[in-house]
């Protein structure tokens, strides 16, 4: 199976979130009334504007999952064993210690008081939930192999959907804050079983018609990008006000993130090279590892709570960190080639 190269939109969208930020902090500036507007639009806390953002986003991502792949999964249980592990077992706890550590500890006296909690939360948020959709384009930098590429999406959807919401409330739990619990499971419901179900209906339909799924994933290609911009746009229209007044609580919020990303990517690899799972293999493991599914972060905690807390913006940050950060991590497991193939 061939996989998607770098896109313009995927090698540069740092720069359009960058873009993004701008015309958010300035529109939400020149017309808070609309903003304020569209942030009360909820439904038992679930704002509906972003559930129908996030539905544009994800199910044209999960149109392309293939359920069937999971069958080859055995040939590489190595790989599976490690990044289940990883992404399930390792990085959300690694991330709410870091939380604690530098959120809530050394940063503390430097973020207002009463988000320190919020900010933990979109950390969590942001950790609990494995990459589905950028990960091919990571895959395929790497010269991953394409069939446990896929299978470990696939894998990690299923795995989703019945893990994500008790590995959050228990890490928030633990972190005192009070678990909204049927916010959260609306939020799974919401963001991840219907679509995952919806989307493998539509593809297996699609699937019986020949080229209609590349034709309907080339038409929503560009749809998914603007719903994933707008969404973008609304979060930082409302949090605008707060990066003005204080910048460096973006580049506090990006240090744990950082640090998780890099120490989850390097842990799945070098277990992978000690288990003696082939480099193909290792470089996907690596980046599905590290990699966070942001969309489904970013709704989650607007869901739980609302577009102007610091759960959202915690979120966000994660957003703007991804793909430079990804990018580098691919870069490395590159370079590094020759030392994992000489064991």
């Amino acid at each position: 199976m061939s996989q998607p190269a770098l896109g313009v939109f995927e090698r540069y969208l740092t720069l359009w979130v960058a873009l993004c930020i701008v015309a958010g902090i300035g529109l939400g500036q020149a017309m808070p009334g609309l903003f304020q507007a569209i942030g009360a639009a909820t439904v038992a806390e679930v704002n509906l504007p972003v559930a129908v953002l996030i539905w544009l986003m994800i199910v044209p991502m999960l149109l392309k999952i293939d359920l069937g792949a999971l069958a080859h999964l055995g040939a590489h249980w190595r790989g599976i064993a490690v990044t289940v592990g990883v992404n399930w077992l390792v990085k959300p706890f690694s991330m709410a210690l870091l939380g604690w550590l530098f959120i809530g500890l050394l940063f503390r006296p430097l973020l207002p008081d009463g988000q320190i909690e919020a900010y933990q939360a979109g950390l969590i948020l942001l950790a609990a939930a494995p990459c589905t959709a950028m990960v091919f384009v990571w895959s395929n930098l790497v010269e991953g192999e394409p069939h446990f590429t896929l299978g470990q999406v696939a894998l990690n959807d299923l795995i989703m959907i019945v893990a994500f919401a008790p590995v959050v409330g228990l890490l928030l739990g633990l972190s005192a804050i009070v678990v909204p619990w049927a916010t959260l499971l609306l939020s799974v419901g919401l963001y991840i079983v219907v679509p995952v179900i919806a989307a493998q209906l539509w593809r297996r339909a699609l699937l019986a018609q020949p080229g209609a799924l590349e034709a309907t994933l080339s038409r929503l290609g560009p749809l998914s990008l603007a719903a994933l911009l707008a969404t973008l746009v609304l979060l930082f229209g409302l949090q605008g006000e707060q990066i003005i007044a204080e910048p460096e609580v973006i580049a506090l919020l990006a240090v744990p993130i950082l640090i998780q990303v890099y120490f989850n990517a390097g842990l799945a690899y070098w277990l992978n090279r000690r288990l003696g799972e082939a480099w193909c293999v290792a470089g996907p493991s690596a980046l599905i590892g590290a990699s966070n599914f942001f969309e489904l972060a970013v709704a989650t905690a607007i869901a739980l709570f609302g577009f102007q807390s610091g759960a959202a913006l915690a979120t966000v940050v994660g957003v703007l960190v991804e793909v430079p950060v990804m990018l580098s991590v691919a870069a490395l497991v590159k370079r590094s080639r020759g030392w994992y193939e000489a064991r």
